[in-house]
């Protein structure tokens, strides 16, 4: 049975990390040069030490077979100091209603292949917007170019916009 958990050690994290060649793939055909292979940005290693909750591990058993790394954000930040470029703003002010500053933004996603098409992305959403809630926050931003996180953000109602610039779908979910 798979499960979500929000309490793993960061070095059992950091070796399941250094695993996922699709994953750092991925970060390079969108030239993300600050991204090394198999380890974990210094940012959000950071947001996971000061928090160990901003990093949900997916189980079976105990395989961790993906995880999601969260952090707080704002409609004018993204994060504390780090200010939002100009269209981003207007999209997230736009499908938020207004200025938002108790935010989160899910960060990144990720399933390893083999686990992929069996309802565990659903399942997650299902979790985190739950999670997200009972925390207190206003809503949810995620940033995706993927075809089935697309498709399952606006299955579950999410509001769309998207970046020219980046060319990312933006979604965002305000909780009630």
């Amino acid at each position: 049975m798979m499960k979500f958990v929000a309490d793993i050690s960061l070095k059992e994290f950091k070796r399941y990390y250094a695993t996922l060649k699709d994953l750092h793939k991925y970060y390079r055909t969108l030239g993300l040069v600050d991204v090394r292979f198999g380890q974990l940005g210094v940012v959000e290693e950071n947001w996971v030490k000061n928090d160990p909750s901003h990093l949900i591990i997916w189980r079976i058993n105990s395989e961790i077979i993906g995880h999601a790394i969260w952090h707080e954000t704002g409609t004018d930040e993204m994060k504390k100091g780090d200010p939002r470029e100009e269209e981003d703003e207007k999209i997230l002010r736009r499908l938020l209603g207004g200025k938002r500053e108790n935010l989160v933004e899910l960060h990144e996603i990720w399933l390893r292949k083999e686990y992929r098409g069996k309802g565990y992305g659903k399942q997650f959403f299902d979790f985190f917007e739950q999670f997200i809630d009972k925390k207190g926050h206003e809503g949810i931003v995620y940033y995706t170019d993927n075809p089935a996180a697309i498709a399952l953000c606006r299955k579950r109602g999410y509001r769309e916009g998207f970046l020219e610039k980046e060319k990312w779908h933006v979604f965002c979910l305000q909780m009630c």
